[in-house]
């Protein structure tokens, strides 16, 4: 897809290509290093968790022309498009099915080769070795693709990276193998190889179902928007058109309960408007002739003709969802710790292997016994333990941390949590519940509750919700009432028995208060929307884990004060979705990693632009898309509670890497001297893994 713009005056064309080859942080350096190369190219930003390219070029550079320097950099290319969005999902699940393949046969290899070590001889071993080998051969085959497509688009390149050792290991050991069954040999390491593979797609495939977790936010956003919209045509015929069809000038009819499909202004009609899925606050407005409008807002009480002024990108809506995906891109560039510690691993596993190979050679070993040995020290320096090192502890704490009611959804979440440094927090919805309750219902008299339900059950209004959740708790019946009519954003108005009774906020009244009319009776209604539980002694608890909060709300500076009385924060209010991810890139600058903790469209730059992001399950769909991290209680606790967990899992995956390096310290020299074969080493790399598992179980009570 591209998009044309401009840049300092000059012409500029925005290409957008989905890199599915791409899976680690060096794949973003690589990337984005050799197309700064290419002539014609502004600006590449690879997003690792949505595999996307973004390339700002001149428009004399043609789509073929980045997608062939791509092909030499080793990645292949896609436009994106929504079938290639869905190859992303496609990917996840060709991995999960590999692993089921392998793990189902390293079971029945494994039973084989149980058999040979209990002493099967002769021509009972050979028909298991060859049993084994029609099991092992096809799994590693279908298996093994993952990895052989990896290593072998980085040969083609010139470059090379943790998956041509893994590809050249298990290759080399299965044709051994099968040279050993054919030839009647002794050893026969099918078992190995499978095993291998098995340990290997496991730690890949679980860090490929966290990355998908985090790639649908910015489209969770875009559906906000209605599909489309009921035009009116010259000369007063209607139709129907798709959102993406509608264009400037177009008249729209929006009727109550309907969203917006594009921004606009109003021509005709007064209603009132649900603003929260952009702003974040619940309390509607009143709109009426000239007032903007914008995609995603829900119009409430009355129908509205709108002139269309934005549609498609240029939404307000959109807007935001660059926003959140130009925010991303930022995140995306963390180098988790097992990235980083692999960036040396392969070319020392290839001098490793091609050295012992070379050594024994030279030493009149044979080709047969120095490819045996090359194989050991390739198998036994396998990454197992160190791919699992931090997934098996991001999957044992995130599974702790579920059953306390608290949602990791990114591979990453809980290394960037551990490392947040400054709480920044959303007030309503995310400090506050967002739910108004009426605090002083015994002010109106106790005979007018049913007029009062009556009322307020004839408006969409939250506060007006809020009244009838009050009454309908205390079993109020509901009275009957005549000529019922709602001005929109003001109130209701009706008729009891002749005398004239409202229910209705006015025009200059605080957005938290409401008045009630009888007659000459009036008793003005009062809301809160309530703190969350354990909401300052959340607080204390991350100031003193070392993560001082402060407040950016889109609300106005009287109810942020009134809401956060006795909280002691700091706040920012009245903000943008861009003045919050000002916010956050401030605190960046400063050298802060920031914990963002926000719930609504209006936080959704900000949740995604944070070092880390929190919502809570009440959020919209966008905020929860684009935190990483989603808890379900009403009460603040678990973010607190989280970041402790995620500390704890950090010295888990520090003690795991301690055990993967001891255990190559321990075996790398054994096998390099010829005294480990194939199978020995792969028994020491699952047992490596396993104590690598095992040590990572003791996060289970991480979430206590």
């Amino acid at each position: 897809m591209t998009v044309h713009t401009a840049l300092r005056g000059a012409p500029v064309e925005r290409t957008l290509l989905a890199v599915p080859g791409a899976h680690c942080a060096g794949c973003i350096r690589k990337v984005e290093d050799g197309l700064a190369k290419v002539p014609g190219v502004i600006a590449a930003r690879l997003n690792m968790t949505t595999k996307q390219l973004s390339v700002e070029h001149e428009p004399t550079l043609r789509l073929p022309d980045i997608t062939a320097a791509l092909a030499r950099i080793g990645f292949e290319a896609q436009v994106l498009t929504g079938e290639a969005a869905k190859s992303q999902g496609r990917d996840t699940r060709d991995l999960l099915r590999c692993t089921a393949v392998a793990g189902f046969a390293s079971m029945n290899v494994m039973l084989l080769s149980v058999s040979v070590w209990s002493g099967a001889e002769g021509a009972t071993r050979d028909f298991f070795h060859l049993l084994s080998g029609a099991i092992a051969i096809p799994t590693v085959a279908y298996s093994g693709r993952p990895f052989f497509r990896s290593a072998f688009a980085a040969l083609k390149s010139g470059r090379t990276n943790m998956d041509v050792p893994i590809s050249i290991g298990v290759l080399l050991v299965t044709a051994l193998s099968l040279f050993e069954a054919l030839t009647g040999g002794a050893h026969a390491y099918f078992d190995g190889a499978v095993m291998l593979l098995f340990f290997l797609l496991t730690g890949r495939a679980l860090d490929s179902v966290m990355r998908d977790r985090a790639r649908d936010g910015v489209s969770a956003l875009i559906k906000q928007a209605a599909p489309g919209a009921m035009l009116v045509r010259p000369g007063g015929a209607t139709e129907w058109v798709a959102a993406d069809r509608l264009q400037p000038g177009d008249r729209m009819i929006v009727a109550a309960g309907e969203r917006l499909a594009a921004d606009g202004i109003v021509e005709r009609g007064t209603s009132g408007v649900d603003r929260s899925l952009l702003t974040g606050e619940s309390d509607p407005v009143a709109v009426g002739l000239g007032d903007e409008v914008h995609a995603g807002m829900l119009n409430l009480s009355a129908v509205l003709t709108v002139r269309v002024t934005a549609a498609g990108a240029d939404t307000s809506v959109a807007e935001i969802a660059r926003l959140m995906d130009d925010a991303a891109q930022g995140r995306s560039r963390y180098v988790r710790i097992a990235d980083r510690a692999a960036r040396l691993y392969a070319p020392a596993v290839h001098a490793l292997a091609a050295s012992s190979f070379l050594l024994w050679l030279a030493l009149g070993a044979g080709w047969h016994q120095s490819l045996l040995i090359a194989a050991a020290v390739l198998i036994i320096t396998c990454p197992c333990a160190l791919g699992l090192a931090v997934p098996a502890a991001q999957i044992v704490a995130a599974g702790s941390l579920m059953r306390a009611g608290v949602l990791i959804k990114d591979g990453s979440a809980l290394e960037r949590l551990a490392e947040a440094d400054w709480a920044l927090f959303d007030k309503t919805g995310t400090l506050t519940l967002g739910r108004p309750e009426l605090v002083n219902l015994e002010e109106v008299p106790e005979q007018d509750w049913p007029l009062l339900l009556a009322l307020s059950s004839a408006s969409r209004h939250p506060l007006s919700q809020a009244i009838t959740r009050a009454l309908v708790g205390r079993n109020v019946p509901s009275a009957l009432l005549d000529d019922v009519a709602e001005e929109p954003g003001f109130g209701v108005r009706a008729m009891s028995n002749g005398v004239p009774v409202s229910l209705g906020r006015g025009r200059a009244v605080d957005a938290l208060s409401t008045t009630f009319t009888n007659g000459d009776r009036k008793a003005g209604l009062r809301f809160h929307d309530r703190l969350r539980a354990d909401c300052a002694s959340t607080i204390e608890r991350l100031a003193q884990l070392g993560l001082p909060a402060t407040v950016a709300s889109g609300d106005n500076s009287r109810s942020v004060a009134a809401a956060l009385n006795g909280l002691g924060l700091t706040a920012q209010t009245s903000m943008s979705p861009q003045d919050k991810l000002d916010a956050v890139a401030r605190l960046q600058r400063a050298g802060r990693k920031v914990l963002m903790v926000g719930d609504g469209l209006n936080d959704g730059p900000a949740l995604a632009a944070g070092h880390v992001s929190m919502a809570p399950a009440s959020a919209s769909d966008v905020g929860q898309n684009a935190a990483d991290v989603v808890f379900l209680a009403d009460s603040l606790a678990p973010v607190a509670k989280a970041v402790v967990a995620a500390r704890r899992t950090m010295r888990i995956v520090r003690q795991n890497f301690a055990i993967a390096i001891g255990y190559n310290a321990i075996a790398v020299p054994l096998a390099f001297a010829g005294m480990v074969t194939p199978l020995v080493a792969a028994l020491a790399m699952s047992g490596s893994s396993i104590i690598v598992v095992a040590n990572a179980l003791r996060l289970r009570g991480a979430a206590r």
